[in-house]
């Protein structure tokens, strides 16, 4: 049994949420998004709340059951508060401004990387080693400050390179001689 799929979602104020089938559609102060639930798991609003099963009891249909109930408290939260990664820049030279829409960043090539920033998703530069992105849709979110981590992830021998602001790099000792 999931014990995540077991909990119901629970609707936060200001929120309208409808499902209708498989699709759960939500409205907030935010935003708007809707999440299309998997054949095989069952969704249903009950008091103010969405509940989220499994339509028969096969290993398949558990599988999803908790993952979809996790989808469509994301999109709840989103549409209500939004979700923010924050990304940090180490090393001499190393930095990040935005030109326009678009994130230019120095980080130790012979020339600057220009990210463009996709749609739904707000990126900014609170400080030249600092990039905060922002947005309603989670899996967007994440995917961008992934993107813009992978031009130079941190290295393990002096930290340098794109981190994320919660993430604890493994140092390593250099050569001794």
């Amino acid at each position: 049994m999931s014990r995540i799929g077991k909990k119901p979602v629970l609707i936060p104020e200001g929120v309208t949420a409808t499902v209708e089938g498989q699709t759960v559609s939500a409205k907030g102060p935010k935003g708007e998004l809707n999440f299309v639930v998997n054949k095989e798991v069952l969704v249903k609003m009950e008091e103010g709340a969405i509940q989220v099963d499994p339509r028969d009891q096969t290993k398949d249909a558990r599988s999803k059951w908790g993952m979809s109930r996790t989808m469509v408290a994301n999109i709840l939260e989103g549409v209500k508060d939004g979700f923010e990664k924050k990304l940090e820049i180490n090393g001499v030279g190393y930095r990040a401004a935005m030109q326009g829409k678009d994130v230019q960043l120095s980080l130790g090539f012979s020339h600057e990387v220009v990210y463009k920033v996709p749609e739904g998703v707000t990126v900014a530069c609170t400080k030249p080693t600092e990039i905060v992105v922002s947005g309603i849709d989670k899996q967007k979110v994440g995917q961008v400050a992934a993107e813009i981590r992978s031009y130079r992830p941190p290295e393990p021998y002096k930290g340098k390179g794109v981190k994320y602001a919660d993430e604890t790099i493994f140092r390593k000792e250099g050569k001794k001689k």
